[in-house]
């Protein structure tokens, strides 16, 4: 797996760059429950973004069903009836899985700088994973700003439900530009410290 994750990261770093959509898409991931519709909005949603999802070492498993959506480490649940709502849920899907890029490849130092960039009162923490807290509880956490950030920032499009629409959104509070160059420069460095 290291040896797979050395030779796709430099390729990933440039994308997170350059970002043209001909780098994006993919992913590893499967699917537990949800209708064809609801899994086709999810292949959707990540072949809409810029983000090359390849980079995520292992495979994610999707379970689509009624409830909260949230992400823990290799896992994401996605409620099934945001789904049904089709492009409206894409930005909810690209945020759910930018969590496996801070829980997957993202060290504690790198998550410092990313939270000074972001700002926040602290990462992550206890329930307060995923998109079932409060909007302000929710939007107070680094990690959430991440993941929110990533699903603007690769795609950003008027339906993207997370576009920034005040100095109050978790997405935006960076330019796209600037977090494009910071989010590659740490997926390189991260490539660099796995070679020593």
């Amino acid at each position: 797996m290291l040896k797979r994750l050395l030779t796709t990261l430099p390729i990933a770093a440039a994308a997170l760059v350059l970002a043209p959509s001909t780098f994006a898409a993919g992913g590893h991931y499967g699917f537990q429950g949800g209708t064809s519709y609801e899994r086709e909005q999810v292949v959707r949603a990540l072949d809409a973004s810029a983000f090359p999802w390849g980079v995520v070492p292992g495979k994610v498993t999707i379970h689509i069903a009624p409830g909260p959506s949230y992400a823990t480490p290799g896992d994401i649940w996605l409620d099934s009836g945001l789904l049904d709502q089709g492009t409206m849920s894409w930005g909810i899907v690209q945020h759910e899985y930018a969590h496996q890029i801070d829980f997957l490849l993202l060290m504690p130092g790198q998550r410092s700088k990313l939270q000074h960039l972001l700002g926040g009162t602290r990462w992550l923490g206890g329930n307060e994973i995923g998109l079932s807290g409060s909007s302000a509880a929710h939007g107070s956490l680094s990690g959430e700003r991440f993941a929110s950030e990533v699903a603007w920032a690769y795609w950003p499009s008027p339906e993207n439900v997370l576009r920034p629409t005040s100095s109050f959104s978790e997405a935006g509070h960076v330019p796209v530009a600037e977090f494009r160059h910071v989010l590659g420069s740490l997926l390189s460095r991260l490539l660099a410290s796995h070679r020593h």
